[in-house]
């Protein structure tokens, strides 16, 4: 049987406002979510036995069944259960290029890679709106991660709407190898310290959901303003990331020194990236932060904003 190869793109958050408190423990939130070109290749193929194995080249990656991607086979084999017994079990290799506990969604984009390989493996013709369905049930970004691209996200991250491209545009994302932000942490923090500002209402949290549809930062998205997108970044995570991890405020602070269009925390962090209108732009950041901040421990990308998320490595 034919194995597929995939390459599957990590993704930032150009917004990220927290709305308030969900029935089934989550929180409601208003993102703007854009992928970028630092992606994981996936390969998916039939392994001739009943089991679904995972490898990885990253030591920190589990290759047993916490792994998003391992979760997305079994989902598979759980909602399609003659066509798992037909083509048998899986096996995911993952070249990781997106670094752990990022922020950057890279189990997300893994599992999401994991997804569409396996819908054409197995012959299933789902469409990208049922695999973004399933994606769901694996984790907030998984969605998203899917279709990639530029989007509204509302809900926990789910609900999608798109944006226009913004593939025009470059990043360079910092992050200390070593250092890591519990997403759970990040978002049980604010809401210890913020709760008080929730909105709860049905009709208050239907109005701020559509507010970010009309937003300033939308709108600048749809004239290609790179300058305005820039400065309209905003992500309420930052309010208790920073305090709690001056490193990420320094390389934050830091980055701000040069020439960019913006700069923030990308998710619940440790990442932090600057906007930048061309490569040329991009690569001077990168030089101009690995001189003031030459700790090997920090790693560095230059890269580019892209209209796509899962696609066939060709």
């Amino acid at each position: 049987m034919q194995a597929y190869s995939l390459i599957a793109p990590a993704k930032i958050n150009l917004y990220l406002e927290i709305i308030g408190d969900r029935p089934d423990g989550y929180h409601e939130l208003a993102m703007v979510l854009q992928s970028v070109a630092l992606a994981d290749h996936i390969t998916v193929r039939a392994n001739g036995t009943e089991r679904i194995q995972v490898h990885c080249n990253h030591s920190e990656v589990p290759a047993d069944q916490t792994n998003l991607a391992y979760k997305a086979v079994a989902l598979m084999a759980n909602q399609f259960p003659d066509a798992f017994s037909q083509f048998g079990g899986v096996e995911v290799t993952i070249d990781k290029s997106i670094p752990v506990g990022a922020g950057l969604a890279g189990g997300s984009t893994n599992a999401a890679a994991v997804l569409v390989g396996v819908n054409l493996m197995w012959g299933l013709g789902l469409t990208q709106v049922e695999i973004q369905e399933l994606g769901a049930k694996l984790g907030s970004d998984v969605p998203f991660c899917v279709a990639g691209g530029t989007a509204i996200a509302t809900g926990r991250g789910e609900k999608l709407s798109p944006l226009p491209s913004l593939d025009s545009l470059h990043v360079v994302l910092a992050k200390y190898r070593s250092l890591s932000v519990s997403t759970v942490w990040a978002y049980k923090t604010y809401r210890n310290q913020f709760s008080s500002s929730y909105i709860s209402d049905d009709a208050g949290l239907e109005e701020r959901r559509q507010r970010v549809h009309s937003g300033a930062i939308v709108g600048a998205i749809a004239q290609h303003d790179g300058g305005a997108i820039g400065k309209l970044l905003h992500n309420d995570l930052e309010k208790v990331v920073l305090p709690e991890y001056p490193k990420v405020t320094q390389l934050r602070e830091t980055l701000q020194l040069f020439n960019s269009l913006g700069v923030m925390m990308s998710g619940s962090g440790p990442t932090v990236f600057a906007l930048a209108e061309s490569q040329a732009q991009a690569e001077a950041i990168s030089s101009q932060l690995r001189a003031a901040l030459p700790d090997p421990d920090l790693e560095i990308w230059a890269t580019k904003l892209i209209a796509n998320g899962i696609q066939l490595a060709h």
